[in-house]
């Protein structure tokens, strides 16, 4: 059977622009489309969508408010269309925070040098999304035993999220998923105390919300500085960064170049450019570099950024591989590993897309696969001990 796909927005030559598109497939099939989000709300309901396309700014009911009453009712995967600048990225995030899965910019031609190139993006972002929803129903229903609180999409955060817990809505419980091991279990680190100098974290699709997971529970004086690789266009990595610093307990900027890397401090790739690490005098500083050649796909790239890594900390890494589409994370992470750091992956259950994380872990290069829940107690585990 096809994917269905319900497509919504305002405006009549996108709705149009974008079923052609999807049509074309015979995997897919548009079953109808909608003018704005409170008929998005309605025909979710009635008609039961594979997937939504959604545009953010629309009368009646905005793309945010839309997702947020689709994810309270009857989740279902959504892909939002979001304009490239400052403002669409503000909305853009607040839509994944609402619970949308993954976004690309309206303007096709910001995501692809063609036409051709930007059509198979669209359907391929489709049909992995549409695979979430179908995962976590088959998790739900066979491993109900294992599972404390199954649900089948990330639950809204508050966009108010502090460091209070009273009454808050914390990013760890976007996700509930199967974890690694028992709860029960003492899970100690698996090197002494000291051994790591760096976090390398590389993450794509779903990744925001993953991040914002993981860096919201490490607490102010992290002992080591945190790179983070996350494929995302440049006019959004400004306003992701700001939001993450605005929530979390340690700092949290987009990387400069010349930036001296300084513990309990994230640094963020900026979109469009390739973020590397060198020596230096005062420890370590980042070099961050235009990349207007087509040798590598994803700019950022986290393949470039973990070999750096490798290069200037050799076996002093803990690197970690966070959902996202494709293989990018799996050569740079295998440098690391063979000069003596460790790799850990996402595991399946908590992935929006098992793609990354995979490709290290079916590669024997990641030595564990941790839950999203888990995951920033064991990185603090880990480095702290």
């Amino acid at each position: 059977m096809p994917i269905n796909v319900l497509v919504v927005d305002d405006s009549s030559f996108f709705r149009r622009r974008v079923s052609e598109i999807i049509e074309q497939d015979p995997d897919l099939a548009v079953i109808d489309t909608a003018v704005n989000g409170k008929e998005a709300v309605e025909k979710a309901k009635i008609l039961k969508p594979d997937v939504i396309t959604m545009d953010i700014e629309m009368p009646v009911l905005d793309g945010i408010s839309a997702v947020r009453e689709i994810m309270q009712t009857q989740p279902i995967p959504i892909l939002m269309f979001s304009s490239l600048t400052h403002d669409g990225a503000q909305a853009t995030l607040e839509a994944l925070e609402a619970g949308a899965l993954d976004f690309l910019p309206k303007k096709f031609e910001d995501i692809a040098r063609n036409r051709e190139e930007a059509t198979a993006q669209l359907l391929s972002r489709i049909k992995q999304i549409a695979k979430r929803r179908l995962f976590r129903r088959l998790a739900t229903s066979t491993q109900q035993n294992t599972v404390s609180q199954p649900i089948e999409r990330p639950r809204p955060v508050s966009l108010k999220t502090n460091h209070s817990t009273s009454g808050v809505t914390k990013p760890a419980d976007i996700h509930k998923s199967i974890v690694d091991s028992p709860r029960d279990k003492v899970i100690k680190p698996s090197r002494p105390a000291g051994s790591y100098k760096l976090v390398a974290i590389g993450t794509s699709t779903g990744g925001p919300v993953a991040l914002q997971t993981i860096l919201t529970r490490l607490p102010a004086h992290f002992p080591v500085p945190i790179i983070l690789i996350q494929h995302m266009p440049a006019a959004f990595t400004p306003a992701f960064a700001a939001r993450l610093n605005g929530m979390c307990k340690i700092e949290v900027k987009e990387a400069q170049h010349g930036d001296i890397l300084k513990p309990g401090c994230a640094y963020l790739a900026p979109g469009g450019k390739q973020m590397m690490i060198e020596p230096h005098s005062a420890g370590s500083k980042l070099v961050i570099k235009d990349d207007d050649s087509d040798r590598l796909t994803y700019k950022p790239s986290v393949d470039l950024t973990f070999a750096s890594a490798a290069k200037a900390y050799r076996n002093s890494v803990l690197a970690v591989v966070l959902t996202g589409m494709g293989a990018d994370g799996r050569e740079g992470a295998r440098m690391l590993k063979n000069l003596g750091s460790v790799v850990w992956a996402q595991d399946e259950a908590s992935c929006v897309v098992y793609g990354m994380p995979q490709a290290v872990a079916s590669a024997g290069i990641a030595t564990q696969s941790i839950s999203l829940e888990q995951m920033a107690d064991r990185i603090q585990t880990e480095i702290i001990g």
